[in-house]
C-alpha cells in the first residue's frame, strides 16, 4: 500500500509540472489557434535558467530556504520572450497549420542550438533545494514536502486561470477573441495586444513549469523533446482549448508515467500513446473537447 502511495505522489507531482506547460499549450491554442511546439523549449528554458539563477542567488548569500520563490521568479522573469517570439508567429496566423508547425518547430531546434552554446551539452543539475523542506513520511510512505508545493503552487495556477478567464472583464474578452476574432475586432478589441498577452503568460507558465522541476531533474538537451511528447498527449487526451482538460490529461498521463516506470520503464511513452490512440478512436475531441460541427 505504501509503495502504490508513493507512485500516485510521483505521479501527481509530475502531472502538477505537466499542467503548468499544457496550460500554456491550450491557453495559445484556444485564443491565438496555433499549436506551439515550442512550448517544450520553453520548458527547458526555464529548467536551465533557474539553475543558474539560483547559483548566482546562492553566491549572493541568498537562503536555501528561499529556491521555491526563487525558482518561480526565474521562470516569470523568462516572460520577456513572449513578445518578440509572438511578434514572428503572427506571420503565419492567417496561414495553413503546416507553416505554423514548421515555423514553431524552426523554434524548437533554434532554442537547442542556444542552450548548447550558453549551457553547453552536458545535463545540468540544481545541487540543493529539494529536501531542504523536508519530508512528511508514514511508515514506508515519504513525500518530499517540495513536491507538495510545486502540486498546490499547479492548483493554485488551475484556480486562478480560471477565475480569470470565467470572472474578470479581460477574461471574458480573451474568450470572445478566441470564439470570433474578426467580430472583437469590429467592437475595438485590440487583438495584436491580446494575442501578445496570451502568449506571453503561455510561455511563462512553460518556464515556470520549467524552473520548478529542476531540484527534482537534471536540465539536459533531451528534455525539451521528451515534454513536449506528453504535453500534446496531454492535450489530445483532454481536449485542444479545454483547460479542464488540460488538468484532467495531466494527471492521466503523469499516473500512467509513474505507473509504467515502475512496471516496465521501456513501455512509459507506449502506454501513454495507448491511451491517446484510444482516446482518438472512441472520442475524437477529447474527454472535454467540443466536436467541432
Amino acid at each position: 500500500m505504501s509503495a502504490f502511495a508513493n507512485i500516485v505522489a510521483g505521479g501527481v507531482f509530475h502531472a502538477a509540472v505537466l499542467f503548468l506547460v499544457a496550460a500554456g499549450l491550450q491557453l495559445v491554442f484556444g485564443v491565438q489557434k496555433i499549436v506551439n511546439l515550442a512550448c517544450g523549449s520553453f520548458y527547458a528554458l526555464g529548467a536551465y535558467f533557474g539553475i543558474t539563477f539560483i547559483g548566482y542567488a546562492h553566491q549572493f548569500g541568498v537562503s536555501e530556504w528561499l529556491v521555491l520563490p526563487g525558482l518561480i521568479i526565474s521562470g516569470l522573469l523568462l516572460g520577456f520572450i513572449g513578445p518578440p517570439i509572438e511578434r514572428v508567429l503572427r506571420t503565419v496566423y492567417d496561414r495553413d497549420e503546416s507553416f505554423q508547425l514548421l515555423l514553431t518547430f524552426a523554434l524548437v531546434l533554434m532554442f537547442q542550438d542556444v542552450f548548447k552554446f550558453v549551457w553547453g551539452a552536458n545535463p545540468r543539475s540544481l545541487d540543493s533545494g529539494y529536501l531542504i523542506y523536508g519530508t512528511i513520511s508514514t511508515g514506508d510512505f515519504g513525500v518530499p514536502v517540495y513536491n507538495l508545493l510545486v502540486i498546490a503552487a499547479a492548483i493554485a495556477v488551475a484556480a486562478g486561470l480560471g477565475h480569470f478567464l470565467q470572472r474578470t472583464n479581460y477574461g471574458r474578452i480573451l474568450r470572445a477573441t478566441a470564439e470570433n476574432r474578426a467580430m472583437a475586432e469590429a467592437l475595438g478589441v485590440d487583438v495584436r495586444r491580446i494575442y501578445s498577452d496570451v502568449f506571453t503568460l503561455g510561455a511563462v507558465l512553460g518556464t515556470t513549469a520549467g524552473a520548478l522541476v529542476v531540484p527534482t531533474a537534471a536540465a539536459s538537451l533531451d528534455m525539451a523533446i521528451e515534454f513536449v511528447v506528453e504535453a500534446f498527449a496531454v492535450v489530445v487526451i483532454g481536449g485542444l482549448g479545454s483547460m479542464r482538460g488540460a488538468l484532467a490529461g495531466a494527471l492521466i498521463v503523469g499516473l500512467i508515467r509513474a505507473f509504467s516506470i515502475l512496471l516496465y520503464p521501456e513501455l512509459e511513452v507506449l502506454a501513454i500513446y495507448l491511451i491517446v490512440v484510444a482516446v482518438l478512436i472512441f472520442r475524437p475531441a477529447g474527454l472535454f473537447g467540443r466536436t467541432l460541427a
